[in-house]
């Protein structure tokens, strides 16, 4: 388990209220667990849900998952949210319905006041957008506060406003939007292009998720424990290509030793952003 989002490769949805996926949430090897207060929770369990997070956050946190908790987007359900979420001990709160940096800055003047009333360390942020309206301000969003340290799309949400079916089709040009905002700003886009809500087709799953990650996707959510294997196999470096950028450094830094700025390696040629991408595959590794 990493606690560093720019190593993040899995995010699992619980549903606060429901015992048995708690129980068994720290067994799924998940980097992230996401207990949800939103969408899963119906309007007249918000407050048992809220008073349910304290045990389910150390429940779900004891094998070293970072916790996250999905808030509210309606203000006055997001204030208490907040509240219960920082005084349960979540180190991070994912924000949907994001609709501008104003927005993000809002919710961390309350986040800064829970975690000086409780003690607590400042919560990162995970910010989604969900609607068409707010595309234009991603770069803004992920620049908002410093607490923003990951952004993405809510692909279901986002594709019924679109009135379109959610799909890899419908929904490349505004997850694409949140990952260059996301890379400009230097933190992790979340997301992949596929069904989020379909887990009934692994092999189509891990083809959607190869794609996704080949496009630049550091981390991804599912509802499905099923999932998360298949997540951090895709999003997580193989040992072969460790080593295998290993070995590409290894003959770029002989090849400049010997006064040369490019050098052929396993049939390509290799130059600085090649190296650059292999650094950064290997800084993941660790």
């Amino acid at each position: 388990m990493t606690d560093h989002p720019a190593r993040w490769r899995s995010l699992l949805f619980v549903p606060v209220l429901a015992e048995r996926f708690v129980a068994k949430a720290h067994t799924r090897q998940a980097d992230v667990i996401i207990l949800d207060l939103e969408d899963s929770i119906l309007p007249a369990r918000k407050a048992e849900a809220r008073a349910a997070l304290a045990a389910a956050a150390a429940q779900v946190g004891q094998a070293g998952a970072t916790i996250c908790v999905r808030i509210n987007r309606p203000l006055d359900l997001a204030v208490p949210d907040i509240e219960a979420a920082i005084a349960a001990g979540a180190t991070a709160l994912m924000l949907p319905k994001v609709m501008g940096p104003e927005h993000v800055r809002l919710l961390a003047e309350l986040a800064a006041a829970a975690e000086v009333r409780h003690g607590r360390a400042p919560t990162r942020f995970l910010a989604i957008v969900e609607t068409a309206e707010a595309l234009p301000r991603l770069p803004d969003i992920a620049r908002a506060d410093p607490r923003v340290v990951a952004l993405g799309v809510g692909g279901e949400d986002l594709a019924t406003e679109m009135e379109a079916v959610p799909s890899a089709d419908s929904l490349y040009l505004p997850a694409m939007l949140a990952l260059l905002a996301a890379r400009g700003a230097g933190i992790t886009p979340m997301g992949s292009l596929g069904a989020f809500a379909s887990f009934d087709d692994p092999e189509a799953y891990r083809t959607a998720l190869r794609r996704s990650r080949a496009l630049g996707f550091g981390c991804a959510a599912c509802i499905h424990p099923a999932q998360v294997p298949i997540i951090n196999e895709i999003y997580g470096p193989s040992p072969e290509a460790v080593d295998r950028a290993r070995r590409l450094i290894s003959t770029f830094e002989q090849a400049v030793a010997e006064g040369q700025g490019a050098v052929a390696f396993e049939g390509a040629m290799i130059d600085l952003p090649v190296v650059d991408r292999a650094k950064r595959l290997l800084a993941r590794a660790r």
